[in-house]
């Protein structure tokens, strides 16, 4: 008797140690692969990195599902704006932006901004690696048609 409830002892500690390594895997997986998005503008692809919030963990719930394209325009000068065809919950805070902030408006439109602006703004990331005028060039001026994924 004494032999068998060592036994299952060592079963159930097996098991535990089991599961609870394949969760540690899974969520560093999850941490690793979901704090990058594509954004694709024209012929270029640029990445952009994620901020932690309940509006982005709903942004990557629909890219998980397929890619969002976005018709967006040019709003004073200073950011190219464009209803995301969905509302994100909001998590507003007083932010100055910066060339190359994605913010989330209202809950239902995304900015990209190319030049500073203060307001009660979502942050859902920041565009890597590129300058103001850089940013500038790339999305142009007048309308442009962007596309959101996340990378394969």
């Amino acid at each position: 008797m004494k032999k068998l409830l060592i036994t299952v002892n060592i079963l159930m500690l097996m098991i535990t140690l089991s599961c609870s390594g394949e969760e540690e895997n899974t969520d560093t997986i999850k941490t690793n692969n979901t704090n990058i998005m594509n954004i694709k503008i024209g012929d270029r692809t640029l990445t952009a990195t994620l901020v932690d919030n309940s509006s982005v963990d709903a942004l990557l719930e629909s890219l998980l599902k397929a890619p969002i394209t976005i018709n967006m325009s040019d709003y004073a000068n200073m950011e190219k704006v464009g209803q995301l065809g969905m509302t994100l919950p909001r998590n507003d805070e007083q932010i100055t932006t910066e060339a190359g902030d994605i913010i989330l408006y209202q809950g239902s439109a995304l900015v990209i901004y190319y030049a500073p602006n203060t307001w009660d703004f979502t942050r859902l990331g920041k565009i890597d690696n590129v300058s103001s005028g850089e940013l500038k060039e790339i999305l142009g001026d007048g309308n442009v048609t962007i596309t959101l994924s996340i990378p394969q």
